[in-house]
């Protein structure tokens, strides 16, 4: 990753904390990461992706455009290293309009980054980053057990998952 991990934790940090002042409803409902199911597509970019998938995909994933990988039992399993998409979607109506703000607010100041960097900007659909990462020998297998955490703050349950390939990455 070109750019220094604290300075795209920094811009994720500026973004929970407006995403807090809004203080959207999380229903836990998990309609954030079925994103076929609800019509929605993941984009981040490759350095969002380099730092979600450095830690491998969790064990009992399963890649495809169906959802998100790192929810594993209805738990995310990536929490503090989600993207923005995942840090400022919330289903909540009165939140309508406001998500895309800071989301907008976010990705200018994750694009002055790549610029300061020199870091080519990248900007796709979380799908492509999977693929090419299940097709990189170098980046197989995928984490061994490890703890999931809930996907809404709300609650503190931690499940232990098992080790398991995702189909096709054998």
């Amino acid at each position: 990753m070109s750019i220094p991990i604290e300075r795209l934790m920094a811009v994720y940090r500026a973004a929970d904390a407006e995403v807090a002042e809004a203080a959207p409803v999380c229903e836990v409902s998990g309609r954030c990461c079925r994103f076929k199911e609800y019509g929605h597509t993941l984009f981040l970019s490759r350095t969002e992706a380099e730092l979600l998938l450095s830690q491998g995909l969790p064990a009992d994933s399963v890649v495809n455009d169906e959802g998100c990988p790192f929810q594993i039992r209805g738990l995310c399993t990536a929490r503090d290293r989600r993207p923005l998409g995942c840090r400022v979607y919330f289903c909540d109506p009165a939140y309508a309009g406001r998500g895309e703000q800071i989301s907008e607010t976010a990705i200018a100041a994750l694009k002055t980054l790549h610029q300061e960097t020199e870091t080519p900007w990248e900007y796709r659909p979380l799908i492509h980053f999977l693929r090419e990462f299940l097709a990189s020998p170098s980046m197989l297998p995928v984490a061994s057990g490890g703890k999931a955490e809930q996907t809404c703050e709300n609650h503190a349950e931690s499940r232990t998952v098992s080790p398991r390939l995702p189909p096709g990455a054998e």
